[in-house]
């Protein structure tokens, strides 16, 4: 790849006119290729992070949660930062940061109720 660019820049130097037109035809590929690669990977991405922020913003009382290490319980506090949420018939009480929620089961629900219709 370096090759072609400096196959551009020789070329440009000597003045002759296909130089542009060259470098053009290398830049326009380059271009496409982060365009494809934006909506296929980057902008999918950034969905799912926003939806999951706007999830763990939301979270209410009651609601039953699933962290990223597996456990679940229902939430009985919500703070700025921090979920406390009770595990089984225990009623033991484990506090988390709010990053650490990967789910809800109203979420879980809506998503399996999408790929049902699918």
């Amino acid at each position: 790849m370096f090759f072609f660019l400096e196959a551009a820049a020789t070329t440009a130097a000597d003045g002759s006119a296909a130089a542009g037109g060259s470098m053009l035809t290398l830049m326009v590929p380059m271009i496409l290729l982060f365009v494809f690669m934006y909506f296929i990977m980057i902008r999918p991405e950034n969905k799912r992070k926003k939806k999951a922020e706007e999830m763990r913003n939301n979270l209410s009382l009651g609601e039953e949660i699933t962290t990223i290490g597996g456990m679940t319980g229902k939430v009985v506090q919500v703070t700025e930062d921090t979920v406390t949420f009770e595990t089984g018939e225990d009623r033991v009480r484990i506090q988390v940061k709010k990053w650490a929620i990967q789910t809800t089961a109203k979420l879980e629900a809506e998503e399996e109720a999408k790929t049902k219709r699918k």
